[in-house]
């Protein structure tokens, strides 16, 4: 199977590489400003605010799936015009596509949402995921669409760097105890990104860890693996001091787990110390 990747330079993107490469696929993944370094994946430039950028890439790829885990939070273009622009291209050359998308737009009010649920972003990051979820749906109905919640890895992701930084006293802030997310570890998810490439499944799917834990929690269990100084880190309340954004957001994977080999660990298991 040829698979591109877009925003393989990233986190999940790298993994998601990673793993196409370990299971014999070809991989195509892209990159804005530096391609990754694994070997055996041909890198290609993308931006993807560049309607016929990625329309001629994927021309010229012709992938048999498309994975979309490009985004930057501040940047509308790149986050909902992109995936609108990777839609179109995908479905002119007829590729599958999968979209990653995020538990950022629901608002939190509800607490728990499965699938089913209907968007209702309330930060501007939320809101392009959704404008990008409305656009995949429209343009490539038969598109996976697959909503994540924080990802964390052994090393190397947003929030454990964060978390290196408030223990080591190089970055400053606190870690909120009212924000409430569904971690997951970046090799399940790409591992179940790859399983619903290689189905025939559309629509939205959920694919989460079940452990709900506040970012001040994840801090704690981070710091505990990784022999940081769990003192160092700071509690305090996003509706107190952070900026607007959802609060206690649990995506229900268990419809999605159940089409899937792959099982989803909680942040407890993964972070636990080996």
């Amino acid at each position: 199977m040829k698979i591109l990747v877009v925003g393989g330079s990233g986190f999940l993107g790298g993994e998601l590489a990673r793993q196409s490469r370990a299971a014999g696929h070809h991989v195509v993944a892209t990159y804005l400003t530096r391609p990754g370094d694994l070997d055996g994946v041909e890198w290609r430039p993308l931006d993807v605010r560049r309607r016929e950028d990625a329309a001629a890439l994927v021309d010229a790829v012709r992938p048999d799936v498309v994975v979309n885990a490009a985004y930057v939070q501040a940047d509308w273009v790149t986050t909902a015009d992109g995936a609108a622009h990777l839609a179109l291209a995908a479905a002119a050359v007829d590729s599958r596509l999968v979209h990653v998308s995020s538990d950022a737009v629901f608002s939190g009010a509800a607490v728990h949402y499965d699938e089913t649920a209907d968007p209702d972003p309330v930060n501007a990051y939320g809101a392009a995921k959704a404008a990008a979820e409305t656009a995949v749906k429209a343009i490539a109905p038969q598109a996976a669409i697959v909503r994540t919640s924080l990802i964390i890895g052994d090393g190397g992701s947003p929030q454990e760097r964060l978390v290196h930084g408030l223990a080591a006293g190089w970055r400053d802030g606190v870690l909120f105890t009212d924000d409430v997310r569904c971690p997951v570890h970046v090799a399940d998810l790409a591992a179940a990104l790859l399983e619903l490439a290689a189905s025939d499944r559309s629509g939205v799917h959920h694919v989460a860890g079940p452990d709900a834990v506040s970012r001040y929690e994840l801090g704690l269990l981070i710091a505990h693996r990784d022999g940081l100084d769990e003192a160092a880190l700071q509690a305090g309340t996003r509706a107190a001091s952070g900026p607007p954004g959802p609060l206690d957001v649990r995506l229900d994977c268990r419809a999605t787990q159940q089409l899937l080999r792959t099982r989803l660990r909680g942040a407890r298991e993964f972070l636990a110390p080996h």
